[in-house]
């Protein structure tokens, strides 16, 4: 349990939030600032009293879904399992990636596919009914790094990968409300890089 100061200046108890980190930068190497953030967030997270997971999509052995007889009725891995299981469990996921070609890493897309199937993600619908979604009552946040500046992306190019990620993959399965963090001119100063740290932690202790 985590405590806050409510408007009477009383202490009130809230639960803490269970949350996934789900590092979606496929490079597995040391130094990237998609692995900074989400350790940021992480650490941030564990000192507010919040219990946390994560998923390293870079670390994991899948294929590519090739048909939608295996979207629907497919086989996950040993690992795709695990990650639903660790979603589902979640309160709260974060979902970090830098941008590539405009949009998500291909891994990371692969990822999203394996785990949001039928079943897991949504059920589909019976004659006459709608997709019912399955991951209701969780929150995410999403962040994405970026060289060029956040607002040219967002205004400019239209935030077409977050828009994406926000509506058809984690709306459509019921997860909401879904915050998001643009990091841009990612190659930047230290000491910029440095704000988006404590940023990152400061978001973590609130798990927001």
């Amino acid at each position: 349990m985590v405590t806050r100061q409510s408007r009477t200046g009383k202490h009130v108890k809230e639960a803490a939030s269970r949350i996934a980190i789900i590092v979606g930068h496929p490079d597995t190497g040391a130094g990237h600032f998609c692995h900074a953030l989400a350790g940021a967030y992480g650490e941030g997270a564990e000192a507010g009293g919040h219990a946390v997971r994560t998923i390293a999509v870079g670390e994991l052995d899948f294929p590519l879904l090739r048909s939608k007889h295996d979207f629907d009725k497919g086989e996950p891995q040993p690992c795709i399992l695990e990650a639903q299981e660790t979603i589902r469990w979640a309160s709260h996921l974060v979902i970090i990636y830098p941008l590539w070609l405009g949009t998500m890493p291909a891994l990371l897309k692969g990822f999203l596919e394996q785990v949001f199937r039928p079943g897991f993600a949504m059920q589909p619908p019976k004659s006459g009914q709608v997709w019912k979604k399955l991951l209701k009552g969780r929150s995410a946040r999403i962040v994405i790094t970026m060289g060029m500046p956040a607002p040219v992306y967002r205004w400019y190019f239209g935030a077409h990968s977050l828009k994406i990620l926000k509506r058809n993959i984690l709306g459509f399965a019921g997860i909401g409300p879904i915050r998001s963090s643009l990091i841009g001119l990612v190659e930047a100063s230290g000491e910029k890089r440095e704000r988006w740290l404590e940023r990152m932690h400061a978001l973590g202790r609130g798990a927001c």
